[in-house]
């Protein structure tokens, strides 16, 4: 059924939608949109936990995205994984600046992609979402994608680096969840936040009750260097030899590769 190929719904609600239309092809496609909407307004507060994450790499250019649902039963039907691969596909295609303009980017039927979210809401009954958009462009990109299909990572390179180089180190961002690149482009609100923190324990600590000043600050200076080792990405301990740090492991393999930028997504945080 031409309907039902066009809006991917089911063989009922396309019979329903032309009896509503009374054979207007045009207005049942608008009645089985308008349902997705409706569906999607009812279901808005439901928890998206499950679903896709995909990645697309193509002239020095990469796109990271999520399409979510609220059910594993949903993110592993043929139908869903279609749409993920159709959304990724948009998103490199036309390289959108942010998620609201990959919901106006076109898949290959001509609707947009935000279109397709709400039919295939419309379809299933049940939440879904564009979870995450994210992109980079770089010299050298490389990806990972975890085997549950919930986690991925993008990692961008200033020059080419081995593929085994570029796998490894964008699972070491997907494992480890660095903050930043390196201690010296870690957000400032991030620092600020650490430092408060640490400064508000030592106030609780009898132990540090009536240290000068100077003390509790190079204290806290002291934490502060150690949440760089473990959450930058340059500093960490390379998840596969931890007697170096994945800068020294990079630069094993060439001395002026460095990484300039990433991405990283899961659907369990």
């Amino acid at each position: 059924m031409k309907l039902r190929k066009m809006t991917s719904a089911g063989m009922m609600d396309c019979k329903k939608a032309l009896a509503e239309a009374e054979g207007d092809f045009e207005k049942a496609v608008d009645i089985i949109r308008e349902k997705g909407k409706l569906v999607a307004a009812k279901r808005a507060d439901r928890e998206t936990t499950e679903g896709a994450v995909l990645a697309r790499i193509a002239d020095g250019k990469a796109v990271l995205v999520c399409l979510g649902c609220e059910t594993d039963f949903v993110s592993a039907t043929p139908d869903f994984k279609a749409l993920a691969d159709e959304i990724a596909d948009a998103a490199i295609a036309e390289f959108p600046a942010d998620a609201e303009a990959l919901k106006a980017a076109k898949c290959s039927n001509g609707h947009t992609v935000e279109e397709e979210i709400s039919a295939q809401t419309g379809k299933t009954g049940e939440k879904h979402v564009l979870a995450y958009y994210g992109t980079v462009e770089a010299p050298y990109i490389a990806q990972y994608i975890h085997f549950n299909g919930k986690l991925g990572a993008l990692v961008a390179f200033n020059k080419e680096v081995p593929a085994e180089v570029g796998k490894n180190v964008a699972q070491q961002v997907a494992a480890m969840n660095p903050v930043s690149i390196s201690e010296a482009d870690c957000p400032k609100e991030t620092v600020e936040k650490e430092m408060a923190m640490y400064k508000a324990q030592m106030a609780e600590d009898p132990k540090m009750a009536g240290k000068p000043e100077a003390m509790l600050e190079n204290i806290a200076k002291g934490k502060l260097k150690k949440f760089f080792k473990e959450q930058t990405l340059e500093d960490q301990d390379f998840v596969w030899d931890n007697k170096i740090s994945v800068s020294q492991y990079i630069q094993s393999a060439d001395k002026e590769a460095k990484v300039i930028a990433f991405k990283r997504y899961s659907l369990s945080d």
